[in-house]
């Protein structure tokens, strides 16, 4: 039995539901859009309520587990969909409704996008004054839904994360279902996988960090939303007493996929409430050591790697 990551859904579309003759011409017009340079990016067909590009060349929005017999050509998809591509979570407002409904009690937020949150000094002549156009934007929100009515103004942000993934890009799926003229789905040659290390510790854990520790000074509160694999590939993270909202910083809304005739329509999973210090926690997939533990394993390591230094230290307890 083989086993291998591969594209899911392209352009909003579940790969393994179109008919083979349907994904190849399929493929021939994604491929010819890229190679030409008409259409770096492909678009969401089915499902949106508006236009969106896929931020992946040739429009791989979300990839899984396929598998198959050794001395078979019957290729099967297993487990679940895991977003790639940020515009992904924005089909037909699912997030923006849940997470308005949870934090600002409306489930019709006006929803703003790319709000400029850190910034920085351009260069200017010594001794000038600063000017609003003198400062350059160093980092922003994703998206912050405010409620419609309510004053003075509510508000609280939101981050959305996709899964980066390990290994060869995905365009040369297109081309190897391009070139297949088998009857059933070609099996991924190219090793991948999900890579929620870099999506989490080195992506994710940043911004939180910077972004969330600024907003619970102005009494705000983070909305964050990823796929249920992806908060299913974290460690523990322990919530807030009884599920309080205003003792938390972060409220995590994990996205499921539910796949429907030739898509997968994205269904509200379970939210979790945490602070940025238990959200920092699950993201580095552990917890400190004691202390005393850790300088038992600077003893040891001492007495391996260096003895004879260790043999003048004090290395009791």
């Amino acid at each position: 039995m083989e086993s291998a990551s591969g594209t899911a859904t392209c352009s909003g579309i579940l790969v393994p539901s179109v008919e083979s003759s349907l994904l190849n011409r399929r493929s021939n017009i994604i491929w010819l859009r890229v190679r030409i340079g008409l259409l770096r990016r492909a678009r969401f067909e089915v499902y949106y309520p508006i236009n969106l590009p896929v931020q992946k060349k040739g429009g791989v929005c979300s990839i899984r587990q396929y598998r198959k017999e050794a001395d078979s050509d019957f290729v099967e998809p297993i487990g679940k969909l895991r977003a790639i591509c940020p515009n992904r979570f924005l089909q037909a407002g699912t997030i923006f409704k849940w997470v308005g409904e949870t934090l600002l009690g409306t489930s019709f937020p006006i929803v703003l996008s790319q709000i400029r949150f850190f910034e920085r000094p351009k260069r200017r002549a010594s001794g000038a004054a600063p000017k609003p156009e003198d400062y350059e934007a160093v980092g922003r929100i994703d998206h912050v839904l405010v409620h419609p009515s309510r004053k003075p103004l509510d508000w609280c942000a939101l981050e959305i994360q996709a899964v980066y993934f390990s290994g060869k890009r995905m365009l040369l799926d297109i081309e190897r279902i391009r070139s297949h003229s088998g009857s059933a789905l070609p099996f991924p040659t190219e090793t991948r996988r999900p890579d929620y290390r870099s999506s989490g510790v080195k992506r994710l854990l940043p911004q939180l960090l910077l972004k969330v520790d600024q907003l619970r000074r102005w009494e705000k509160k983070m909305a964050v939303v990823v796929d249920g694999e992806f908060f299913r590939a974290l460690g523990e993270m322990d919530e807030v007493p009884g599920n309080d909202l205003s003792s938390c910083d972060i409220v995590w809304f994990p996205m499921e996929f539910e796949e429907s005739g030739s898509g997968a329509v994205l269904i509200q999973g379970t939210k979790h409430l945490t602070t940025l210090e238990k959200a920092r926690e699950g993201l580095a997939g552990g917890r400190p050591v004691s202390k005393q533990t850790f300088e038992q394993r600077i003893r040891d390591k001492l007495i391996r790697e260096h003895p004879d230094a260790a043999a003048t230290l004090d290395l009791s307890q």
